[in-house]
């Protein structure tokens, strides 16, 4: 690092995408764990944001391996309904990301649009993350959800230090507006931590070693994308990988990255790629 600190340790950071993206990236990890990459269960730390918030707290809690969270992914889940960015919806966030001047002030719009919005479904989509979840606690492994207050638009790092508990860090970080509601914890409201910036792999600062495992690649406006992220901790000394989807696997994504009935087509898609990131993950993450 450019002040001497010695980079150590080994850092996952699984970025949102959705239904798809839970199910793409449990299949990648199950096929890297397959070839003796079991990135979940060696990982010093891992980062979650959105999507990746779930998959990153079930494989921190220690108490399903990757090929089982793989094998989930192909199984209907209780009360799972598909939902939709509507067009209204996604030409807000063109406009919020054209107008913005930065991360924090595109991040306190697309709050407003959240708090807008009425109040309903909160509880059923915590109903249904607190079922998909094993655990309810934070691991001792290092886990960091995040979220964004939903008021200034300034990003949380989440994690067992702090007053939120995990689900409602889970719940916070999977609050797409204009979808979902914000969560209240704190005494604050939260929406997606993909707000921010799709990975956050810059919360993996520091660590020698880090794969990005990136449903969604892109950025725009103020928002980082995860090359350019993957980019500066690697200008900054870190060995890094980016894993993002390859053209079968957006085929499997279909046009709605939360349709349930999508999520198993991408897990399938996320382990027959698997096979393609082995060596580059090999040079990282040994």
């Amino acid at each position: 690092m450019a002040d001497g600190t010695a980079l150590s340790g080994r850092a996952l950071v699984l970025g949102g995408g959705g239904l798809t993206g839970i199910g793409w990236e449990c299949g990648v990890l199950a096929g890297l764990a397959e070839a003796g990459l079991d990135l979940g269960a060696d990982a010093d730390l891992v980062v979650g944001t959105s999507a990746g918030s779930v998959v990153g707290a079930q494989l921190a809690s220690g108490l399903i391996g990757a090929r089982e969270l793989y094998e989930r992914q192909l199984l209907h889940v209780p009360g799972e309904t598909g939902d939709r960015l509507g067009a209204a919806v996604l030409a807000r966030y063109a406009w919020g990301v054209l107008r913005s001047r930065d991360a924090e002030t595109f991040g306190a719009r697309m709050g407003a649009l959240a708090l807008a919005a009425p109040p309903s479904g909160a509880s059923a989509h915590r109903e249904v993350l607190a079922e998909r979840l094993l655990s309810h606690a934070w691991p001792e492994r290092r886990l960091v959800v995040t979220a964004v207050d939903a008021h200034s638009g300034v990003r949380a790092a989440f994690d067992r230090d702090g007053e939120v508990d995990l689900l409602d860090a889970v719940a916070a970080s999977c609050a797409v507006p204009g979808v979902w509601p914000p969560i209240s914890a704190a005494g604050r409201h939260w929406i997606d931590g993909g707000i921010r910036s799709a990975t956050n792999a810059d919360l993996a600062a520091g660590y020698a070693s880090v794969v990005v495992v990136a449903p969604i690649a892109a950025g725009g406006g103020p928002i980082p994308s995860a090359r350019s992220q993957a980019a500066r901790l690697a200008a900054a000394g870190a060995r890094v990988t980016l894993i993002t989807p390859d053209r079968a696997a957006r085929r499997a994504f279909g046009r709605n990255v939360l349709d349930p009935a999508r999520r198993a087509p991408a897990a399938r898609a996320g382990l027959a790629q698997a096979a393609a990131h082995v060596a580059e993950v090999a040079a990282v993450w040994r």
